[in-house]
């Protein structure tokens, strides 16, 4: 899922992870955001810090103090890349900071790293 108020950004990066084999869901602000994490129940939630109504570390908190979603990963987005901003978006739960502008490899990593795949059921019931 991308969050973000400008549409060339969820454009760019709905782009991106659909040409990677992703499904993505989009969401203009955090209170467009809600609703679709509930429906549609993200793997992943890239979200942009500076948005009206429902700033980026608003709706990481609400998504994060939710029992269903606090396991999904959620990454924000900025092009502030200060020390402050990227402690305040720990302290409301995110997993890592990607500066904008973001290159599709920032993206992939970002997914790569967060979403481990599920084991088959066999090998998990093996182990």
């Amino acid at each position: 899922m991308v969050i973000d108020d400008s549409t060339t950004i969820r454009r760019t990066a709905e782009a991106i992870l659909k040409r990677s084999g992703y499904d993505v869901v989009t969401a203009a602000d955090g209170f467009e955001a809600m609703s679709a994490v509930t429906d549609h129940q993200p793997d992943i939630i890239f979200v942009d810090i500076m948005m009206p109504r429902l700033d980026g570390y608003q709706t990481c908190t609400l998504i994060k103090n939710n029992k269903n979603f606090a396991d999904t990963p959620v990454i924000m987005l900025s092009s502030k890349d200060g020390l402050f901003d990227r402690a305040r978006g720990r302290i409301a739960g995110s997993e890592a900071h990607i500066n904008k502008p973001f290159t599709p490899a920032d993206l992939l990593a970002a997914i790569k790293k967060y979403l481990v795949p599920e084991q088959p059921l066999q090998a998990a019931a093996d182990a």
